[in-house]
Formats: structure tokens, C-alpha cells, sequence
């Protein structure tokens, strides 16, 4: 997970991103491996007489590409925040769609994860952005900390 990238003049970027297990092209040969197997297994059973068996294979694999449909629909997801010319800006992309929270750095209270999977919380002027939420806690609270010493700046 890269995180941080250097300063550039008075810019800094950080980039929090989900950990996925899986690169796409895994993904896929994992899915096509499952549904193989058990269209294997179903149309064995259905030669042998037992074509309900089919009926439940087709169902399973049903269930299966849903949840890899799910799964690489968030595969993506990611949190950057972006310090710049005294503006900070919050870029989330959920399931594909991204959204862009500008925030004034002289306002923001950066809000330390308290609990063990609360995220990091920027508070600023009745806007509440949540970032981190995949980091491990020790992470989490060390990018409070980042965040804080860099607009302390």
C-alpha cells in the first residue's frame, strides 16, 4: 500500500487503498476455476440420473459470480487526501464513483480513531469526511498524526 509520496513544493499526497488478496486476472481464474468445477460436478450427477443436482450447480454459480461481481466493484475503492495550496482535498471512490471534498486546512480538527475500527475522522465547518478505514489501527493512527504535524505546517 503506497501511502505517502514526498512533498512537492508545499504538496502532499496520501493514498489509502483497500487490501485485496486478488489481482484482477486472479479474480477471473479463480471465478472460472469454481464455476468449471462445479459444472463439472453437476453435469456428472445429471448423467447419472440426478439432474436436480444441475439445477443446484446453476443456482451456486449464481451466488458465486454475485459475490465476485461485488467483490471487484469494490476491489477499487480508495481514500486520497491531497494538501495544496493551503486547501485540503478529500477524494473518496466507493464501488467505482468518486466524490471530491474540498476542506479549509485552517478549520479541520482531525479526530483520532478511538475505538479499534473507528476510521479517521477531518471535521470542518459542519462537513465530517471519514478516511482510513481499511488501514490497521496502528496505521490509522499514525495518518492522524501525519495529518495533524502537516497542517500544523
Amino acid at each position: 500500500m503506497k501511502r505517502d509520496w514526498p512533498i512537492d513544493g508545499d504538496r502532499r499526497e496520501w493514498l489509502v487503498r483497500r487490501n485485496c488478496s486478488l489481482t484482477p486476472r486472479q479474480t477471473v481464474a479463480v471465478w472460472a476455476a469454481l464455476l468449471a468445477l462445479s459444472l463439472g460436478v453437476g453435469l456428472f450427477f445429471t448423467l447419472q440420473g440426478a439432474w436436480y443436482v444441475l439445477v443446484f450447480s446453476v443456482l451456486e454459480m449464481t451466488a458465486v459470480t454475485a459475490a465476485f461481481i461485488v467483490y471487484s466493484r469494490h476491489a477499487t475503492d480508495c481514500d486520497r487526501i491531497v494538501h495544496e495550496h493551503d486547501m485540503l482535498f478529500v477524494e473518496k471512490v466507493r464501488g467505482g464513483r468518486a466524490s471530491t471534498i474540498q476542506l479549509d486546512p485552517c478549520w479541520v480538527r482531525i479526530e483520532a480513531p478511538q475505538r479499534r475500527r473507528d476510521p479517521i475522522r477531518l471535521v470542518a465547518r459542519g462537513v465530517t469526511v471519514d478516511v482510513g478505514t481499511w488501514l490497521p489501527e496502528e496505521a490509522r493512527r499514525a495518518l492522524a498524526r501525519e495529518l495533524r504535524e502537516q497542517l500544523a505546517q
